[in-house]
């Protein structure tokens, strides 16, 4: 169902893929917008290797909740900062792209843990994540990203 990757020499573990996940900060997730246009949407996330699935959070209403309403199919990609090897110019970075299908996450217990854990990649201050959550949590809509196929590469920018 999904194509292989052409480039495969410059294919990366399922490891290094997870490791892209789980430390990066965001990523961009990709819709079937209005009429059929490309809509993407830059995301901070939180990936649940367990399971695997990524999350997301955002306003309960919108460009991205209507197109996932019209069609869950979505793509999330992401790309580490990348390294240079001493003394050469071009970077080399990792790039990770999933496919799956995108559900709204209706537990409010389970809706205030993944918030939690998106803002732990950003602050380890607990008591600005709780008054956030407290704040704002009623206007916050968590989505369930369900990874279906996962692949990533090392490119070297030259």
């Amino acid at each position: 169902m999904f194509r292989a990757m052409r480039r495969f020499k410059q294919a990366i573990s399922e490891e290094e893929c997870i490791a892209v996940l789980k430390n990066e900060k965001r990523g961009v997730l990709s819709l079937i917008g209005d009429d059929g246009y490309p809509y993407g949407i830059v995301l901070s996330h939180y990936y649940d290797e367990e399971n695997n699935v990524i999350y997301f959070h955002g306003a309960k209403t919108g460009h991205k909740i209507d197109a996932i309403h019209q069609n869950p199919k979505g793509c999330f990609t992401v790309h580490d900062e990348g390294y240079r090897e001493n003394g050469d110019w071009p970077l080399h970075i990792k790039s990770v792209v999933c496919f799956g299908k995108i559900s709204e996450v209706t537990d409010d217990d389970k809706a205030k843990e993944i918030l939690r854990k998106i803002t732990a990649k950003f602050t380890d201050d607990e008591d600005y994540t709780e008054s956030e959550i407290e704040k704002f949590f009623n206007a916050v809509l968590c989505l369930q990203f369900d990874v279906e196929h996962m692949s990533g590469k090392l490119v070297k920018e030259s």
